[in-house]
């Protein structure tokens, strides 16, 4: 952690609420398990303020003013109105007030221009980002509920699970294999275990890393879940604090790289061009004379008003883009949007409906089950981390065919909750008079864990024969679109009531449950919609090879070959590289093997989009040049992207960069045709120089006219035209 953040006393800010035992820390502040009532939190309220932490306070009307007035182009113009103050008045037999009135109308005009223009575009961002809201769930009134995270308060009790990012600074008192990752406040990517105790000793607590029962404002949960009550919020958080001490901007976009260049170079232009043009004048004419002709040729060849058309450009664009049901979180994006030349997604959701549907239950052996759905459902509906699709597929399911009702009075005894590593999720429950431990996830990883099957109630070894035969079975229903799922179990013998990760092993395969999620009607159309604007697309999903290429056929997406996850670990940038030029589809993807090909095709001087909205697919989120997600997905994917769907559909992403593409190609368009002097005098600030250039020189209209004519020829040097 940085030295700057430390700063921070952060044993005086938690060591109280952290080294005190759970019960005594509820029993001090008076708290329970229930959460607060209504009222409470409306009295905290009032009293302690919403949970949001200092922003950079709105810049005032006259703040935009005053940052329009004194642009470089504008300072160089008054200056010379000073010289002209000096030449005309001052030393003028007739005083002579045209060329000063003209400056000055002309600086007005071009600030105002300047000044309505970033006015507004600022004012339509603000608008745009608070129609995107994160949600996070607490307990009031003894009912979870979902409330803003500017609503949070003190002695809110919160739930925690995957993907969540964490509202407030909370003081876990319930926790369940949770990893919190604290990367956005300590810069380092390892994920920490958060337990309800204290785990390390009091006088090694010096920064955030070894508070093991605190979490912090601003970080996300990667897997577990977890209770927590709220000990701090806004800016008396550890976040609000390095807030009001550290001053970190974000790295600069490609865009405004590009934009900063160009001004810079168009400077560096003018500042040669200065002493050059002055030297060469300065024999025939007065030094006052010969300084301001200086200046009006180097004025006329750069574009004042340059920025004011972009920012006009990209706050029109993003107001047109939100009545296509895209939202800009950032204004500068939409330049990535409309250049983006490769679009990065998931196979789910957007290549499919996302309505999962349980379609299969069947045994080892490949026949229906109603035994493989009790089991599926028990785990499904009494685990009590992140619900995924799936769980809420399985206990529609089971409701349908009319066991939901039975099943309920069994008693869960534990859970270890579902983590990316794993790719399974267990329960432990008290059923039959016995604790079983169920457990579902990736076929894959269930038959690593697993050592018998279980056949018609009876228990056999699982022999490699078997298990053949079970991944023809698995494979069959891929093929046929069918996402397939294991279920497997193990008979509790100790007593035990606390469980963790390595008691998954030694288990019992029971059998399989598929899922149909059917492609798009629409995807194929909005694919090659996306193809035929220059976008090419690519799957990077986590599901298998077999769904994978069903679902990416039906959607018109081809690929010399589908390359998974373990081939790309073996494979260094370069050769990746190469790889991924010849291939659109990518199979068995972790989420950091996702953000690495994205990183990798920015490298080839690609842009690059990424849609994703799960906690899975921030890392690829955060390397992206532009990030878009839907207003469904998990806070930390909303918090990351750049660009929100209102629809989880392709068309609507297809819409919007048409829409941006639009405004590009008119650009691209005049200047192409070599129609630059069109481009230049839609600046209003052209014709501000070009009748400076007049003015100053009003005594030989001819030099004037040669002047401007030079400007757009590139033929004659500043001395011919003299």
């Amino acid at each position: 952690m940085s030295d700057s953040k430390e700063n921070v006393d952060v044993l005086k800010m938690y060591g109280e609420d952290s080294t005190t035992q759970r019960d005594e820390f509820l029993k001090k502040h008076n708290l329970n398990e229930k959460g607060l009532t209504s009222k409470q939190a409306e009295i905290n309220i009032k009293k302690f303020g919403l949970n949001e932490t200092k922003k950079a306070k709105p810049k005032k009307w006259y703040n935009y003013l005053l940052q329009s007035l004194l642009t470089p182009f504008n300072c160089i113009l008054i200056g010379i109105s000073i010289i002209l103050i000096y030449t005309d008045i001052y030393l003028a037999i007739e005083p002579s007030y045209a060329n000063i009135i003209v400056i000055a109308i002309l600086v007005t005009a071009s600030t105002l221009l300047d000044f309505f223009e970033s006015y507004r575009s600022n004012k339509a961002a603000e608008k745009l980002r608070e129609i995107v809201e994160t949600t996070t769930t607490v307990i009031r009134d003894n009912k979870e509920i979902n409330i803003p995270v500017k609503n949070v308060t003190l002695g809110d009790i919160v739930l925690l699970s995957a993907g969540s990012i964490i509202p407030a600074d909370l003081r876990i008192i319930e926790s369940k294999d949770l990893y919190v990752g604290q990367a956005s406040l300590t810069g380092e990517s390892d994920n920490i275990k958060k337990t309800v105790e204290l785990e390390n000793n009091q006088e090694e607590l010096d920064s955030i890393s070894d508070f093991d029962n605190i979490c912090f404002m601003g970080t996300n949960v990667v897997s577990g879940s977890a209770k927590g009550v709220v000990i701090k919020i806004g800016d008396s958080t550890y976040f609000g604090k390095i807030a009001n001490t550290v001053t970190s901007g974000k790295e600069k976009t490609a865009f405004q790289k590009g934009i900063e260049s160009i001004s810079k170079l168009l400077i560096r232009i003018m500042i040669f061009m200065i002493p050059i043009v002055f030297l060469i004048n300065v024999e025939k004419h007065d030094i006052i004379l010969a300084f301001t002709f200086a200046v009006a040729i180097a004025i006329c060849i750069t574009p004042l008003l340059l920025p004011v058309i972009l920012s006009s450009s990209l706050s029109k664009g993003a107001v047109r883009m939100s009545k296509k049901k895209t939202i800009v979180k950032k204004l500068d994006s939409i330049q990535n949007f409309g250049a983006m030349n490769i679009f990065c997604t998931d196979k789910t959701g957007t290549l499919t409906e996302d309505k999962i549907v349980l379609e299969k239950y069947l045994n080892v052996n490949g026949e229906e089950d109603s035994n493989i759905l009790k089991y599926a459902f028990l785990n499904a509906y009494l685990q009590t981390g992140l619900k995924s699709n799936i769980d809420e597929a399985v206990v529609a399911k089971a409701k349908t065919v009319g066991i939901e009702n039975s099943l309920k009075k069994y008693k869960k005894i534990d859970e270890i909750p579902f983590d990316f590593s794993r790719r399974c999720l267990s329960v432990a429950v008290e059923i039959y008079n016995k604790d079983e431990l169920i457990t579902k996830g990736a076929v894959e990883e269930i038959l690593n864990i697993c050592t018998t099957f279980e056949y018609k109630g009876q228990t056999e070894k699982l022999t490699n024969e078997k298990i053949e035969n079970m991944r023809k079975i698995c494979k069959n229903l891929n093929e046929e679109g069918f996402r397939v799922v294991a279920i497997c179990k193990k008979i509790i013998t100790n007593n035990k009531k606390d469980f963790n990760s390595t008691d998954e092993k030694d288990m019992t395969l029971l059998g399989f449950i598929g899922f149909l999620d059917p492609p798009k009607e629409s995807a194929k159309e909005a694919i090659e919609g996306l193809n035929n604007a220059g976008i090419r697309v690519m799957v990077l999903t986590g599901d298998n090879v077999e769904v994978t290429r069903c679902v990416c056929n039906k959607a018109g997406i081809n690929s010399k070959e589908i390359i998974t996850g373990n081939k790309i670990d073996t494979l260094s940038d370069v050769a990746l590289s190469r790889l991924l030029k010849r291939n659109n589809i990518f199979a068995k993807l972790s989420p950091i093997q996702k953000a690495r090909i994205v990183r990798v095709l920015k490298q080839n001087g690609n842009v690059v989009g990424y849609m994703g909205d799960g906690i899975n697919d921030s890392p690829a989120l955060t390397n992206s040049d532009v990030g878009i997600s839907v207003d469904t997905a998990v806070d930390i994917a909303k918090e990351t992207a750049d660009i929100i769907l209102l629809e989880k559909d392709l068309n609507v992403l297809l819409d919007g960069v048409m829409e941006r593409k639009k405004n590009i190609c008119k650009f691209n368009e005049i200047y192409k045709n070599g129609n630059k002097l069109q481009l230049w005098w839609s600046s209003f600030s052209n014709y501000c120089k070009h009748c400076t250039t007049i003015f100053t020189w009003n005594t030989n209209s001819t030099i004037s006219r040669r002047i401007i004519i030079w400007l757009w020829s590139n033929d004659n040097s500043v001395w011919q035209c003299r």
